[in-house]
């Protein structure tokens, strides 16, 4: 006779009720439990139509949860695995399973923010990352002239210079620089062709209305006065005559700080409007869609120069007389 009066079937479930208890506990430790105390951060990517196994697989390889199988039969019992949403995520070991389910869940993405100013060079842009500490700055420029993104890109010259959109990205953590070079370049395309519209591009090319766009946006303060400066780039170049824009004796050089010395007016480069005739080589900087308006849309003047005072505004002029009366005013005081 068996001890305590157990018979076979209640030896049977028994056995069972303590195997249900073992993986109960199993279960518990895994979900409210993490693997770690959160030294292990793994950037995991759950691209749109992917399968919550290979997710989970993912994540017990990278070290973030103990079980993928676990993982899966967790979410199933939530009711959780079919509303997963796709993203860039980044998982810590100090998480559970719960924390898990409840970030994909929610889609709380993990991502990196980055915004270009409007204005700034593929020089700036560079130093700007560097600074944030999301890119070297050489590893960016070097990917800014990578000959078969630009095929790719549709940009016909040297770098991305100028086609780089000014706005505010969100980078994910494993994101590289080819993948926000490629999203600016997208928002650009989209941005320009809303500033275009059914407007007649006859005889003007693309390159041509970006590279005055960005002078534009180099010489401008105020939004307002970007027709203006337009207007008398465009004057310029109907009548032959030198554009003289400061930024573009800089360019490749440094930053455009407003000033210009007279060594930088006698640099001889390619982009050195005072030296050379009609529009640069190619973009000195990024504009955003009020400067490439401008460069379409140039306000109807006569003026053929200008001056910034003080408040960074400017004078502009018809005469080389006004326009030195206005120089000796706002400069040389």
């Amino acid at each position: 006779m068996l001890p305590f009066n157990l018979t076979p079937k209640s030896i049977s479930i028994l056995l069972v009720r303590i195997c249900l208890l073992v993986v109960l506990g199993w279960y518990l430790l895994c979900s409210l439990l993490p693997t770690g105390s959160g030294s292990v951060t793994r950037d995991i990517s759950f691209p749109p139509g992917s399968g919550i196994r290979k997710l989970a697989a993912e994540l017990r390889a990278a070290g973030i949860i103990r079980s993928s199988w676990q993982f899966v039969v967790a979410a199933r019992l939530r009711g959780q695995a079919g509303r997963l949403k796709a993203g860039d995520y980044r998982f810590s070991d100090a998480m559970t399973i719960t924390d898990i389910l409840r970030k994909l869940v929610k889609g709380e993405v993990d991502y990196r923010r980055f915004t270009l100013p409007e204005g700034y060079s593929i020089y700036q842009a560079a130093e700007l990352l560097e600074q944030k500490g999301l890119f070297k700055r050489d590893s960016f420029l070097e990917k800014c002239r990578d000959r078969e993104l630009l095929k790719r890109l549709g940009i016909g010259g040297d770098s991305v210079e100028g086609y780089l959109y000014p706005a505010t990205y969100n980078l994910s953590f494993s994101g590289t620089e080819e993948q926000l070079i490629t999203q600016m370049v997208n928002q650009f395309s989209k941005a320009f062709g809303e500033v275009v519209g059914t407007a007649d591009m006859a005889g003007v090319s693309r390159h041509g209305v970006v590279t005055l766009a960005s002078m534009i946006e180099k010489e401008a303060v105020s939004t307002d006065e970007k027709p203006l400066i337009a207007s008398v780039f465009h004057n310029r170049l109907r009548i032959g005559m030198p554009l003289q824009s400061d930024p573009t004796a800089v360019y490749g050089v440094r930053a455009f700080g407003g000033k210009v010395s007279a060594a930088d007016v006698r640099r001889a480069t390619p982009y050195n409007t005072y030296l050379n005739r009609g529009l640069p080589p190619g973009p000195i900087g990024n504009p955003g869609s009020d400067a490439i308006k401008a460069a379409l849309h140039p306000a109807r003047t006569d003026y053929l120069y200008f001056v910034a005072r003080q408040d960074g505004t400017h004078q502009f002029s018809r005469t080389l007389d006004e326009h030195n009366r206005a120089v000796r005013r706002y400069l040389k005081h």
